[in-house]
């Protein structure tokens, strides 16, 4: 029953994606990869929950209360809540300048504003570079998922299945697709959460799965897990204003009002979060020897639903999984077709960032099985780099005047220290390292712009 009802699903979502392509034509690279900025506040708000609530919420947040209690949900939690009102403001100058320069990508804002090549390519660079890791999450996810729900696969054969289906509903209508399955899969997710938290309220009881699991692991921070949450908190919410695909999502709306609209709403998601962690108290309580600790919400999910409701339940985690795999694909596609091979024309840039895409499915699917590990051990990394960005896109936002090789200066330094941070395990005390790394590029920034500005102004006096 539960296989017959998660193929329901998926095709379901099928459906949906060819009535987002329904009656139009060709599609223009705009249309194709930003829905020629059309979206109305509805689209945008799944489109963009699609992308921030992935599998990763029911397996990376869930698995992270089993194994570290209640304290690992700060951050979590907060970073999140504290990029909506970023957003509220941000988004719609994003979207107004996304507008201006004609942008499809990330590296567009960068190019139209700067007007140097230089600065385009290590933006587009970057961005691929520290993107490459997220696809293999995404699959990491659903393995644990299937794992957790008691259904067993091969790996290879889940990933290669999952990036199959990631590439349909990109060819059927590329972003108008994602928005319109993301309508179904975050009704689903939501579903699922809440469904299994009340299941474990009704059979065993909140005290109870409450009271079992505040003997077994800690619910106070130290000084120094207190320093991360809060550094991680302000780094990350900066990272996520800067996040290719987050960026992508903004220039698919009609107007600044509508991402205002959307941010406002955003916050309504939190209220799934509660249920996700009596489901994981709920794996604790019985003590369950887990494979790992990502399976804690789908082995409480199998214990106390029905057949059918599991069917959902995979369905929902399936879908969460290739929406943001999806997203992924529609950023770095354009990234290569427009800002590294910028000869290209509209359609020809089209047909290459889908080659690109084939060929970043096939990259993630052979990384996957080759080094399960090392991409995983590299997602650390995607907010260090990515957040590096966030002081050029401000000048890009308000119009600072900074020359551009002292914003790509501040780039590298920023990515380059963080990367060397990272690998070489150095200790902060507790502070997340991006912080004092986009501490470092602002300040490399500001002394290059100054630097560069006295030496242009003693050449003018001596002329």
């Amino acid at each position: 029953m539960s296989t017959a009802v998660f193929a329901g699903f998926i095709l379901l979502s099928f459906v949906l994606a060819l009535r987002a392509r329904q009656g139009g034509g060709a599609q223009s690279v705009h249309d194709f990869f930003v829905a020629s900025r059309q979206f109305g506040t509805f689209l945008v708000f799944f489109l963009a929950a699609g992308e921030i609530y992935s599998v990763a919420t029911m397996v990376g947040f869930a698995g992270g209360i089993y194994a570290k209690g209640p304290t690992y949900g700060i951050w979590f939690l907060g970073y999140i809540l504290l990029a909506y009102p970023l957003g509220y403001f941000l988004g719609p100058k994003i979207w107004e300048a996304g507008k201006r320069f004609n942008a499809i990508t990330l590296p567009d804002l960068f190019k139209g504003y700067f007007q140097n090549r230089t600065i385009e390519v290590v933006v587009a660079l970057s961005s691929i570079l520290f993107l490459l890791p997220m696809a293999q999450l995404q699959f990491t996810g659903l393995v644990a998922a299937f794992r957790g729900l008691g259904w067993q696969f091969d790996p290879l054969h889940l990933v290669t299945i999952a990036a199959a289906l990631a590439f349909a509903y990109i060819m059927i209508a590329g972003i108008r697709s994602s928005a319109y399955v993301a309508v179904l899969k975050d009704i689903l997710m939501v579903v699922a959460i809440v469904v299994t938290g009340v299941a474990v309220a009704q059979r065993v009881g909140v005290t109870t799965v409450f009271h079992e699991a505040s003997v077994q692991v800690s619910n106070r921070m130290n000084a120094e897990q207190l320093r991360f949450a809060m550094s991680t908190i302000l780094f990350q919410s900066l990272g996520f204003m800067v996040m290719p695909f987050g960026v992508q999502i903004f220039f698919t709306a009609k107007s600044g009002d509508t991402i205002r609209r959307t941010q406002i709403a955003m916050p309504l998601y939190m209220l799934m979060y509660p249920f996700l962690v009596v489901a994981s108290y709920y794996a604790i309580s019985q003590h369950y020897h887990l494979n790992s600790a990502n399976e804690a919400f789908f082995v409480a999910a199998n214990d106390l639903l029905p057949s059918w409701l599991l069917g959902l339940v995979a369905a929902a985690a399936a879908l969460s999984g290739l929406l943001v795999l999806t997203g992924m694909c529609l950023a770095i596609g354009p990234i290569v077709s427009r800002n590294l091979l910028p000869t290209l024309s509209g359609q020809r840039q089209k047909s290459a960032a889908k080659m690109v895409i084939v060929l970043y499915l096939v990259a993630s699917i052979v990384m996957t099985s080759a080094t399960p590990t090392m991409m995983l051990t590299l997602i650390n990394t995607t907010y260090y780099g990515v957040g590096q960005f966030f002081p050029g896109l401000i000048a890009v936002l308000f119009s600072l005047r900074i020359k551009p090789a002292a914003v790509t200066a501040g780039i590298l330094v920023g990515q380059c220290l963080a990367v060397a941070l990272y690998l070489g395990k150095f200790s902060l005390g507790g502070i997340n390292p991006g912080l004092p790394c986009l501490i470092a590029n602002v300040v490399t920034a500001a002394a290059i712009n100054y630097s560069l500005r006295s030496t242009r102004r003693r050449a003018a006096l001596q002329r």
